[in-house]
């Protein structure tokens, strides 16, 4: 990598070993039945043995490390083992079939497939099981942070360039680099405008399978296997081992070909996402209402019509802060009050959390005032800091509403109505609590709303 500016980025030293252990694992050897078998199942292959015992599968595989068969089991008839044989001896596991193939929680499509990835998985378990125990030990992510590739164009020329390898011959142990370089590059590049807050996000980590050689970014290793070898977040595209992902800071960075809607999307992921204080969403609704004038009678109580708000939230969704929201697309106003209340409702963790909601449920049933704004100001201590600016925002903005009153004839007590069931949403209660519950949730709004001058 000849550069003038090589000094300043090294891409990171991929440890090879376990990769090298994968190659070396046995290979699956099928062990065939010579006989006719009675009843085998239509999913089993001549690996079928029928009903043989335990010491038969044993005989039958000691010729061969990496030899297996299935038998069904004498003791319980119907179920069935496949009996595998490693480290010179017969394993024996459960074999469930539901459409795919599996002893554990990974299915397969067929049953030379899960023996390939258990004679790996076994092979590295027991050549590795200390290496594999320090694995997360010094991770290379404490020094090189991630963000995706495609967003940092400059630096793709330092990294290793290869195309995607098919399972070929294990490399020269000097030149093992993997094929995809996925998402690592220093954080110092990761691009924050000085006008957003640094809000901390863990990440979205979903099981996922990795299609070629695949280097965990957090611990440098391999990520042996054939079918979910790791986790991959939903968000950003970090790409870690599961016992790494259990490791990894609260840092990620949603990267917006991940997100792909406004509404219903976690409210920290899409502020880190577009890179803002708030959701757009809240501050552009906001802004229109303000900007047509908040004398509007029944302003949030009047519903607009609900497939333009809709239409309102797929404009959000499909567009984001390019949606128009004037008044030559939504003539009435109560369109984008019902967009402002919509996205909310629709958020998946409420603006006042399940985590945090009990405490405010507690901080309406205070009667002393003093006691209770006490009280508030702790609750809110409870909320995500990106929550908490968003309630902020709206609670000022929910304040410069009755300061019209007269003409809106929206009070704070009003407001409360309608806010309360909106931002707090109890976290799996009984129908009947949750009854109960509405009226603080009133209180709880009305006297944010109130105090918003103290409390934020």
């Amino acid at each position: 990598l000849e550069h003038a500016d090589h000094d300043e980025y090294r891409p990171p030293v991929w440890k090879s070993y376990l990769y090298q252990l994968q190659q070396e694992a046995p290979h699956p050897r099928r062990l065939t039945c010579t006989c006719e078998v009675d009843n085998r199942p239509k999913y089993y292959g001549r690996e079928y043995h029928g009903m043989i015992s335990r010491e038969e599968a044993d005989q039958l595989l000691s010729q061969a490390e990496g030899s297996y068969l299935i038998r069904e089991s004498q003791r319980q008839p119907g179920t069935y083992t496949l009996a595998l044989r490693f480290g010179n001896q017969t394993r024996n596991f459960r074999l469930y079939h539901d459409g795919k193939h599996f002893v554990g929680e990974k299915r397969f499509e067929s049953i030379h497939d899960l023996v390939t990835d258990g004679l790996i998985t076994l092979y590295i378990e027991t050549k590795a099981a200390e290496y594999i125990a320090k694995m997360t030990i010094n991770p290379i992510y404490e020094h090189v942070g991630y963000t995706t590739l495609n967003q940092e164009p400059t630096l793709k020329k330092h990294l290793p360039q290869s195309p995607e390898a098919p399972d070929g011959p294990a490399p020269a142990k000097d030149d093992i680099h993997p094929p995809e370089l996925t998402s690592l590059v220093r954080r110092a590049t990761l691009r924050e405008s000085d006008l957003a807050p640094k809000y901390e996000k863990v990440h979205n980590f979903k099981v996922h399978t990795f299609r070629g050689p695949h280097w965990c970014e957090y611990c440098a290793n391999f990520m042996w296997g054939l079918i979910a070898q790791g986790v991959k977040c939903a968000d950003c595209g970090l790409n870690v081992h599961k016992q790494c992902s259990k490791v990894v800071p609260n840092d990620c960075q949603p990267d917006l070909r991940h997100v792909k809607k406004v509404y219903s999307c976690d409210l920290t992921t899409l502020v880190k996402a577009h890179n803002t204080k708030r959701p757009m969403v809240v501050d552009m609704c906001i802004q229109e209402i303000e900007a047509r004038g908040l004398q509007s009678e029944g302003l949030y109580r009047i519903s607009g019509f609900s497939e333009l708000i809709e239409d309102v939230k797929l404009a959000f969704d499909r567009d984001g802060e390019k949606a128009d929201i004037s008044s030559n697309a939504y003539e009435d106003l109560n369109i984008i009050t019902g967009a402002l209340k919509l996205y909310f409702r629709e958020l998946p963790i409420p603006l006042i959390t399940y985590d945090a909601y009990p405490r405010f449920i507690e901080t309406g049933k205070i009667a002393d005032p003093e006691k209770r704004l006490e009280s508030l100001h702790e609750a809110l201590k409870l909320l995500p800091p990106a929550h908490c600016e968003t309630l902020r925002y709206l609670m000022a903005h929910l304040k410069r509403v009755t300061e019209y009153e007269k003409e809106n004839l929206m009070s704070s007590e009003n407001l409360g109505i309608v806010f309360g069931p909106t931002l707090m949403r109890a976290p799996g209660l009984d129908a009947m609590t949750a009854l109960n519950d509405i009226r603080y949730q009133r209180l709880v709004v009305e006297s944010l709303i109130t105090n918003e001058d103290v409390l934020f």
